[in-house]
C-alpha cells in the first residue's frame, strides 16, 4: 500500500486485533478494510468508541481515514482502530493532541489478554463441582 507525502500510519492493538491506520487530510471519510465505516462496525456505541480521539481533538470533519484491521472481534478490531487513530494523529498534531488523548487514556495500549483454559478443568476459572463425598 504506497502512502502520500501527507499522509501519516500508524498501528493499534488490542487483545487479539491489531490496526494498520494511515489519516490524510480531507472531509471525514472513514474506510476499514476496504468497506465504509458504516457498513463494517455496525452497532452505534463502537462507532462512537471509534470516533472518541478524532471528537475530542475536534478533526471528525478534517482528515480521511484508512484501516487496514485483522484478527480478534468486532469490538477489539474497534479498539485497535481508535488506538491506531490516537497514535496517527499525535503524530500529525504533537504539540496539540498529545496532553488530550493522554489524559483520556487512548495512547495506551490495553493489555488485557484472553486467559488460557488450565488442564483438568473445564475453562480459565471455572472449576468442576467439589464432592466431598
Amino acid at each position: 500500500m504506497a502512502i502520500a507525502n501527507d499522509a501519516l500510519a500508524a498501528t493499534g492493538r488490542r487483545k487479539q486485533a491489531s490496526a494498520r491506520v494511515t489519516i490524510v487530510p480531507g472531509s471525514g471519510k472513514i474506510t476499514v478494510n476496504g468497506e465504509t465505516f458504516e457498513k463494517y462496525f455496525d452497532t452505534e456505541a463502537v462507532r462512537g468508541f471509534i470516533l472518541q480521539p478524532l471528537q475530542l481533538t475536534g478533526k471528525e470533519k478534517a482528515l480521511d481515514i484508512t484501516a487496514s484491521v485483522k484478527g480478534g472481534g468486532k469490538k477489539g478490531q474497534a479498539g485497535a482502530v481508535r488506538h491506531g487513530i490516537a497514535r496517527a494523529l499525535v503524530k500529525m498534531y504533537e504539540d496539540e493532541c498529545k496532553g488530550i488523548l493522554k489524559a483520556n487514556g487512548m495512547l495506551t495500549r490495553d493489555p488485557r489478554e484472553k486467559e488460557r483454559k488450565k488442564p483438568g478443568q473445564p475453562g480459565a476459572r471455572k472449576r468442576y463441582q467439589f464432592s466431598k463425598r
